[in-house]
């Protein structure tokens, strides 16, 4: 982008909440054994079930390596009783299947006078979260939707380098306030994505280019989390001036004093209109472990569809808890429970394997 160029958000566009009205959701469907040691055949059962509860209310479009991965996917899907008039396949392989991470994120210029409504797509770089070796395939997949669906692509640069993000590392309010943390976008030595671009550089592309005016920056995330601090696991917006924060009750654990420190940024912080945030907390779940590892078992990892609002649910005494408490915050959809123990096995579940693309 030159220096005279009109940036996306003095244009219009802006990210829209994730409770706005979706035209549909992306998923990978999975096949990395290593992402689920010995669980891969159970976890395409847990896809099934979590497209079972998409494909009601938005299209589902289904990231697959070949035509063989689609056969295999198309023969659960249909087992567990989809629709599959309401899913969209396409044949791009990929690396992985976290499709919150390298998908489409996309923004919206809403309709003004004889201007129509416009989405677009954010091609934010993608390198397998500065960990993995493996990334490459995932890294073509925004640019291959925005083709397919003809849309513009939008490229966040910065020092004549792309600019990388996850999705996973953001969350919206949709009216001007973005979420995220300093752990992930801001650490110098640990998982580092941009070499060099500070706050103030980071916090300007945010604005430019998501059409946010407003950042707030917590702290760390969740132990177990292997993206060194995504906001989807720890904070996510419920509606235009509130967030669920995750609460650990018990001084031992890991987490204790790291959610209690974002809590009590979150107390000083200001909305983009200068009003104060309600927080509500939202229990945590008891550790969960895989070979001597803490997984990222969170109930903060829903996902908010068009049908339904989808949470991760983990065998836990609090699993009834937190659907109340998300239950109460999303009064015009269902809040439903995914069974998701061998999901965080993958070291993440549902918000983590979604993307959503508005409605145009």
């Amino acid at each position: 982008m030159t220096a005279h160029a009109l940036t996306p958000a003095a244009a219009g566009f802006r990210m829209p909440a994730e409770w706005e009205a979706h035209e549909a959701t992306w998923i990978g469907w999975p096949h990395n054994p290593t992402d689920w040691p010995g669980k891969l055949p159970a976890i395409q059962w847990v896809y099934g079930e979590i497209v079972k509860k998409l494909a009601p209310g938005e299209l589902v479009r289904i990231l697959v390596n070949s035509r063989a991965h689609e056969l295999k996917a198309r023969k659960v899907l249909s087992k567990v009783g989809v629709d599959l008039g309401r899913l969209e396949f396409f044949r791009w392989p990929t690396n992985r299947g976290w499709t919150r991470d390298f998908g489409p994120i996309c923004v919206k210029r809403s309709k003004r006078g004889r201007r129509r409504s416009a989405v677009a797509v954010v091609k934010f770089g993608f390198n397998g979260w500065a960990r993995y070796p493996d990334w490459q395939k995932d890294a073509t997949i925004a640019e291959r939707a925005a083709k397919a669906l003809k849309l513009r692509v939008l490229r966040p640069s910065h020092a004549g380098k792309q600019v990388v993000l996850e999705g996973g590392a953001i969350d919206v309010n949709g009216r001007g306030t973005l979420l995220t943390t300093e752990e992930c976008l801001l650490d110098p030595k640990t998982q580092v994505r941009n070499p060099g671009l500070g706050r103030a550089e980071m916090e300007k592309i945010l604005k430019e280019f998501l059409g946010v005016r407003n950042v707030l920056w917590l702290g760390r995330g969740i132990a177990g989390d292997d993206t060194h601090g995504h906001v989807d696991d720890l904070c996510r917006f419920v509606g235009p001036r509130r967030v669920v924060l995750c609460q650990e009750k018990n001084p031992r654990d890991e987490n204790y004093r790291v959610l209690n420190e974002n809590r009590e940024r979150l107390k000083g912080m200001r909305l983009e209109d200068g009003s104060k945030l309600e927080v509500i907390p939202l229990p945590m779940p008891a550790p969960l472990i895989f070979r001597g590892q803490r997984l990222p078992a969170s109930y903060a990892n829903f996902y908010i569809a068009n049908a339904a609002v989808l949470v991760p649910t983990f065998n836990d005494p609090q699993d009834r808890e937190a659907l109340g408490i998300l239950a109460a915050c999303f009064p015009d959809r269902p809040v439903v429970g995914i069974h998701a123990v061998d999901l965080v096995w993958g070291l993440g579940t549902l918000h983590c394997l979604t993307q959503q693309q508005p409605a145009r």
